[in-house]
């Protein structure tokens, strides 16, 4: 049976208009359900993902994209646990804001909107569909969804779940619809549906990214991809910034927010840079470095152990989503801004003791985010405090970072009179 795109725009509309009518109270308590209804069917929602799973170890999937694949009890129930977060979060629908009374007479405030039907295009994260769900029902907004072959049946099982708990709560189930046929005619279709879908999303690989701005007819937010560095400057405390550095390598390699580039000052790479190629060689992690710090690293006691290869051209600009990391050895902030100037857009992070630096650092770098002695991990939704997002935007119009709820509104105006006529 072929997919009504046409239809499924029609449903998710009139769904996104009685969205826009519910309090808090009733999207929360949809929201507590849909947590519940995860958890309930957790035995059909890992079945139909070991199958999706077994699929892509079959068709020879990397071992980066297989863990972005993967839903296990636990990951369930923090995927879960981050929807109930979500329902404690305030509901930025119906806020106030910049309210003025004008000389003509007018009274005059924005009030905060739902964007009406958001459409998704993902890759490869199950995780995604209950994510968008749980934000776009919280906004008001309805939302079709396209997740990847690679996770059709696990998105199916999950959609099964969220409708169930919308019809218990007496919602649309319409409100949140998966695209699931494997025909890729059908993304180029969503992404001209501007009758019915006011904002894509698309969370994937750069060529997904450049495939949704080449195409569509609707705006656009692109993110979640990019060079992620962290500068360790001659001030940065060397004993802590090594599990720091380990962190933002090490604890889910696979993910936008993970370390891909170290540029470490020249005065404390020779103590530095041993002590991070025992922490991370240790985990597996391959160290692809400039032509200095392989010379540093050769030459240090435990080179044998440790997995250090020359730097290729494409090595320096490379987002890796795995265990391989570059180095490269810089004389200061200045090549190290540059540096990042270049090849950076998502996540930054500098490690120093010195105010003016860290000052310096974060007013230069024209990144999504940058971190002050923190790891580039916690460029994250929940992290942030958001509850949960729909993808990290690297751009500059609309919003920037993770999207959240407040992300997922527009707003209108509102100007009340007094039978007023223009003069």
């Amino acid at each position: 049976m072929s997919t009504d795109l046409e239809q499924i725009g029609r449903r998710a509309k009139v769904a996104a208009r009685h969205l826009a009518r519910l309090g808090r109270a009733e999207k929360d308590a949809a929201l507590l359900v849909i947590a519940d209804v995860l958890i309930e069917r957790q035995e059909a929602i890992l079945a139909a993902n070991a199958e999706d799973m077994d699929a892509a170890r079959e068709s020879g999937t990397s071992p980066a994209l297989l863990d972005r694949m993967l839903l296990t009890l636990a990951r369930l129930e923090a995927i879960a646990a981050d929807t109930r977060s979500v329902a404690g979060l305030p509901d930025p629908v119906g806020e106030i804001f910049d309210a003025a009374d004008l000389p003509n007479g007018l009274r005059l405030h924005k009030r905060r909107t739902p964007i009406g039907v958001v459409g998704v295009i993902y890759e490869a994260r199950p995780n995604v569909t209950v994510d968008i769900a749980a934000l776009c029902l919280k906004t008001g907004n309805a939302a079709i969804l396209r997740g990847g072959s690679d996770i059709a049946r696990s998105v199916v099982a999950i959609t099964d779940a969220i409708s169930e708990a919308l019809g218990r709560c007496g919602l649309p189930i319409d409100a949140v619809q998966s695209i699931t046929d494997p025909d890729r005619e059908l993304v180029r279709g969503l992404l001209r549906m501007d009758r019915y879908v006011d904002m894509i999303i698309p969370r994937g690989g750069g060529r997904l990214h450049r495939f949704c701005l080449e195409n569509a007819t609707i705006p656009v937010i692109t993110g979640g991809i990019g060079v992620c560095h962290i500068y360790a400057d001659a001030t940065a405390n060397l004993e802590r910034a090594v599990p720091l550095i380990h962190n933002a390598k090490v604890q889910r390699p696979s993910v936008c927010n993970a370390l891909d580039t170290l540029l470490v000052q020249r005065e404390i790479a020779p103590a530095l840079l041993p002590m991070v190629a025992d922490s991370l060689c240790a985990a597996g992690v391959e160290l692809r470095c400039d032509e200095e710090s392989l010379g540093i690293l050769a030459d240090a006691p435990g080179a044998a152990g440790w997995t250090i290869t020359p730097a290729g051209e494409d090595d320096f600009g490379t987002e890796f989503m795995g265990l391989i990391l570059s180095v490269r050895v810089v004389d200061g902030l200045d090549v190290a801004l540059d540096h990042i100037a270049a090849y950076g857009s998502h996540s930054e992070a500098i490690l120093t003791e010195d105010a003016a630096a860290a000052e310096r650092f974060v007013r230069e770098v024209d990144s999504a985010a940058v971190f002050v002695n923190a790891s580039t991990r916690f460029n994250d939704g929940a992290q942030f405090g958001l509850g949960a997002e729909v993808a990290v935007s690297t751009q500059k119009l609309h919003w920037r970072g993770p999207l959240g709820l407040v992300a997922l509104t527009t707003f209108k105006w509102v100007a009340t009179g007094d039978y007023s006529v223009r003069a």
